[in-house]
């Protein structure tokens, strides 16, 4: 490629970028649970405008393209709450998540004292679980939503996240 990806905050200019990213990226996780009227494939740009500026993402560029983001925000009981995070399918499998993922938490911690992570994901998203189990994440409960899907959710403590920022 000849260029490195750099993260960063994502900002309002970013916005339609990175919904045109997430609708890409979405379109597998549609595919296999055979629904495409999942959030992330129907939310606006204001939808999204809105959840930028009352929550923190970053984003992952090669050059001037977004090639991965991620979201995150802390609850009120110190619960770093880590949302769709989406890497271009051209890119997927190079440890991109893996570094957006320790960055969000790193930043939660660290500016907005979360005490502990939570993350959710379909049941047959495989490479997500995956992800998520090399990075601390444990599960802590199952929801059925439809006969097609059931939500996996995933937690771990901030001090883990201590742990492998130190190491």
């Amino acid at each position: 490629m000849g260029m490195s990806v750099t993260i960063s905050a994502a900002g309002a200019q970013d916005a339609e970028q990175i919904l045109k990213l997430q609708y890409l990226c979405y379109q597998s996780e549609a595919e296999l649970y055979g629904d495409y009227s999942i959030e992330p494939l129907t939310q606006s740009l204001e939808e999204l405008r809105t959840e930028l500026a009352t929550g923190y993402a970053l984003v992952a560029r090669l050059g001037d393209e977004i090639v991965a983001s991620v979201r995150g925000r802390v609850d009120g009981s110190g619960t770093g709450r880590i949302d769709k995070l989406i890497v271009h399918p051209r890119l997927r499998g190079h440890g991109l998540g893996g570094r957006l993922l320790d960055a969000i938490e790193a930043h939660c911690a660290a500016r907005l004292a979360a005490k502990r992570f939570q993350l959710f994901t379909g049941h047959r998203s495989e490479s997500n679980l995956r992800l998520y189990r090399r990075h601390g994440y444990a599960t802590v409960a199952t929801e059925p939503v439809s006969a097609r899907l059931s939500l996996i959710t995933l937690e771990k403590d901030a001090a883990a996240q201590e742990f492998v920022a130190s190491a």
